[in-house]
């Protein structure tokens, strides 16, 4: 490759590369795979070793990618670096020498730095570039495992990753459908403005490495005999869930890193590698760093196994937003212990970056041994069509741009996979809280033409003697349901904000608006994006969504044959009700015995002026359990925090007759 032309690929592999971090770091998505950014990164490395050339901005000489806006910043008090890699087993034995060793999980989350001081959480800061991070005190506080106060009477700052585990993503993952994996949700999730929603994610704090920890007065609590491994244990004692770990030498890394691959598939914890670090502290630091690594550690990535198929189908795949989602479907493969036939593309930008085609022979893998991914199509035909009309309804379909990725989008607004996640969701409890209204009764109602807008549930009546002959009703189904139906005519603002689906809006954001504006639906329609980031919790980006949402002619149409049907009845802030529980936060844990469920408590509390939060922080006042001997982490949480533990009758008769 001649001089000009190989500094041209530095160029547009720089470019790419920072594009591709950009996205990951800063905006919570994927425009290429850790497969391929590997392997891109390891070709600039060659050539930039083959030019003696670092271009300005290379990856290579940066750490990480900048904070993003919306939080506070604040600059670390010491330097975080990325770590070399390998993919070499034997090269873990080298690194080691005669030196022992901690091999734990490289937790694929958000990289979280926490700062203890007198035994309190003061201040978490996130790695951002690795010198300047963004400030999520308030969200930390919320992470389910999170000591808020430790023994330790000094100043102490630590490191840890910020995960959300796999079972919890599969819970939350079609009410935040915009994150494609945990380590997307995670991070989205610790940089929200708003802590209630942080609190819903359920995040999770695994501490990795002790930076600090000062006691002047008794210098013994600070002497981990210049052993990684004590530390750890310090950090345990403390009460810190750490990383796994095992102590490895160069006799037994090997043998380590394959009793970790044997279950890293069965790992509830996101992981993408191992990490290997020095237990002898002194000696590690001696070693040094260059500029973007520290000699200490090394991590060490999976040798993804891959396997070659052939490309059969595409499968285009509509949601409730509208967005159509490829996804390839092969011929069966076997990779990592089990048989892989489809792999998720993501996205129009993948589908032509990979030039993919029917019948074209393709490279898969599983990203992380677990998510199974297209790293290369050898054939590269580039004839696979993107659809014009929508797979499920036929209408028409546009490509738009997101970020910097392209992706398909279905235009008819009555779009039947729209209708039905839609109407899901509608008559969801936190909904209309419409009973006898399944998801598949809810498709045989549109497929026989009963529903086709919100306003439609209420004239089911109509179709009585058709509903009834379909298979599974019957008079007394009919009935019950029609019965759930007209309860449903009375309903508050924040139950009907989050029914309707405005895209971001849950039932928490529901709830912020409607006390906000004072259950005014019609000042929340018409508010501009200016008014709604007044909001508390509401951003800019969210304000936005709200905005184009009530000002789409479909929603605003379908909103007003809506409102025709119901009444909108104000539980918070009721007129006339006294605001005795205002500037007071409620947390709700247990079965409940003299409310029909925690959601009406929650109610109770919000329409006397309350807040009711998902978790115990410094900011609750009270915990509301029937169990106050429970074990449970709220109740431990709460305890340790001194906060006061109710029963429903102590509840009740702090509110007396209102």
């Amino acid at each position: 490759m001649e001089k000009t032309d190989v500094r041209t690929r530095q160029r547009e592999l720089t470019d790419l590369l920072n594009r591709a971090s950009r996205a990951y770091y800063a905006e919570d998505r994927e425009i290429m795979s850790n497969l391929e950014y590997d392997a891109l990164y390891d070709e600039l490395s060659a050539l930039e070793k083959e030019t003696g050339i670092v271009l300005a901005g290379s990856p290579t000489a940066q750490v990480g990618y900048a904070a993003v806006e919306e939080l506070p910043k604040e600059r670390h008090e010491k330097k975080m670096l990325s770590l070399d890699k390998t993919k070499d087993r034997e090269e873990l034995a080298a690194f080691l020498q005669d030196q022992k060793g901690l091999l734990s999980w490289k937790m694929d989350g958000l990289t979280v730095v926490l700062t203890y001081e007198n035994g309190a959480l003061t201040k978490a800061v996130t790695r951002g570039n690795g010198e300047v991070g963004e400030v999520i005190t308030a969200n930390a506080r919320v992470f389910e495992n999170l000591p808020l106060r430790i023994p330790f009477p000094g100043k102490l700052i630590l490191r840890g990753e910020a995960i959300i585990r796999y079972s919890d993503f599969e819970k939350i993952k079609e009410e935040a459908e915009e994150y494609k994996n945990p380590r997307n949700l995670c991070s989205g999730s610790v940089r929200q403005l708003n802590d209630e929603i942080t609190a819903r994610r359920h995040v999770r704090f695994y501490a990795f490495g002790l930076v600090s920890a000062e006691y002047a007065t008794d210098p013994s609590l600070t002497d981990f005999h210049n052993s990684r491994n004590e530390e750890m244990l310090f950090l345990k004692e403390q009460g810190f869930e750490t990383v796994f770990f095992r102590i490895v030498t160069k006799d037994n890394v090997v043998e380590a890193v394959g009793a970790f691959e044997k279950e890293v598939q069965k790992e509830d914890i996101p992981s993408d590698g191992l990490v290997l670090i020095l237990d002898d502290i002194a000696y590690g630091e001696s070693l040094g760093a260059t500029a973007k690594f520290p000699r200490n550690a090394i991590a060490f990535k999976w040798q993804d196994e891959e396997a070659e198929t052939t490309l059969r189908e595409v499968e285009w795949s509509a949601s409730r937003t509208g967005l159509i989602n490829p996804v390839a479907i092969f011929d069966p493969v076997e990779l990592e212990g089990t048989t892989v036939r489809r792999a998720s593309i993501h996205n129009i930008s993948i589908v032509k970056s990979l030039e993919l085609g029917i019948g074209d022979r393709i490279r898969v893998y599983k990203a992380n041994m677990i998510i199974p991914q297209i790293s290369e199509n050898i054939t590269r035909s580039g004839n696979l069509p993107i659809p014009s009309r929508c797979p499920v309804c036929g209408g028409e379909t546009r490509i738009k741009k997101d970020n910097d990725s392209e992706v398909l989008f279905c235009e008819n607004p009555a779009c039947t996979a729209k209708q039905i996640k839609s109407f899901v969701l509608f008559v969801s409890r936190n909904g209309m809280n419409i009973e006898g209204l399944s998801e598949m009764t809810l498709e045989k109602f549109i497929a026989e033409g009963f529903i086709r807008t919100f306003a439609d549930l209420f004239h089911l009546d109509r179709y009585r003697d058709r509903i009834c002959e379909l298979e599974g009703f019957g008079e007394k189904s009919y009935d019950n349901l029609m019965k759930s139906v007209e309860k449903a005519r009375e309903v508050s603002p924040e139950a009907l904000l989050y029914a309707i689906g405005i895209p971001g809006i849950g039932a928490a954001g529901g709830r912020l608006l409607s006390a906000h504006f004072e259950g005014d639906l019609e000042k929340i329609r018409h508010a501009s994006v200016e008014e709604l980031s007044e909001v508390e919790g509401i951003g800019g980006v969210l304000a936005s969504q709200i905005r184009e949402y009530f000002a789409d002619e479909y929603n605003s149409a379908q909103l007003d044959a809506l409102l025709q049907e119901v009444t909108l009845v104000r539980n918070e802030q009721a007129e006339g009700r006294e605001q005795i529980l205002a500037g007071k936060t409620f947390v709700i844990t247990g079965a409940v015995h003299h409310f029909a469920n925690r959601d009406e408590l929650k109610n109770k509390i919000l329409s006397l002026g309350g807040k009711a939060a998902g978790s115990v922080s410094a900011k609750t006042d009270y915990l509301i359990n029937n169990d106050a001997l429970s074990s449970s982490t709220k109740n431990k949480k709460a305890k340790e925090l001194g906060i006061p533990i109710l029963t429903e009758e102590e509840f009740l008769s702090m509110i007396g007759d209102a």
